[in-house]
């Protein structure tokens, strides 16, 4: 008990309504609540000794407003400023233009026609590059002698794809 028949509790309590008050003018009610705890509990571990209300209010308020500094740039540094709600973000749609579906169709009608115009050497190689295999399965599977026979009749193919599509891949007939 202290002279005037104050304990220290009651004046920490009291204390923290204020510290309360004071931090919820610059942070949220729960953001203040939290603070007035470390506050208190900081008072309680490090500043033991003092008991009036005189020094308690001052040092109290400096510690809250310290508190609250590092609170807002610990905010600033996870970016929680800067932060959108995700309704704000825009999402693609997922329903592909009807320009872009109607060019790939064109395309691939093209390939198509341009495919049938090739060799069946060529065709079958096309397949398996398509089926995913590679250079050296695919100079098994076609029995070439060696693997730079199979990267010869890849260029030529390809070539020859090319020319039968026009020269150039987006190229309109």
């Amino acid at each position: 008990m202290i002279a005037g028949g104050v304990d220290r509790e009651h004046i920490l309590a009291r204390l923290r309504e204020r510290i309360v008050a004071y931090a919820a003018s610059h942070l949220s009610r729960d953001a203040a609540e939290d603070l007035a705890q470390e506050v208190l509990l900081v008072l309680h571990e490090k500043y033991p000794q003092l008991e009036r209300v005189e020094d308690l209010l001052p040092l109290s308020l400096s510690i809250v407003r310290f508190k609250i500094w590092s609170t807002r740039r610990k905010a600033a540094r996870r970016g929680e400023y800067t932060q959108v709600p995700v309704a704000d973000i825009p999402l693609p749609d997922p329903d592909p233009d009807p320009a872009v579906l109607l060019e790939r169709r064109e395309l691939r009608e093209r390939l198509v026609r341009a495919m049938a115009t090739l060799g069946e050497r060529c065709r079958r190689l096309m397949r398996l590059k398509l089926q995913g295999k590679t250079f050296p399965e695919i100079q098994r599977i076609m029995g070439a002698a060696a693997i730079n026979t199979v990267y010869t009749w890849d260029f030529r193919c390809r070539k020859n794809l090319l020319e039968a599509m026009g020269g150039d891949w987006e190229a309109k007939p």
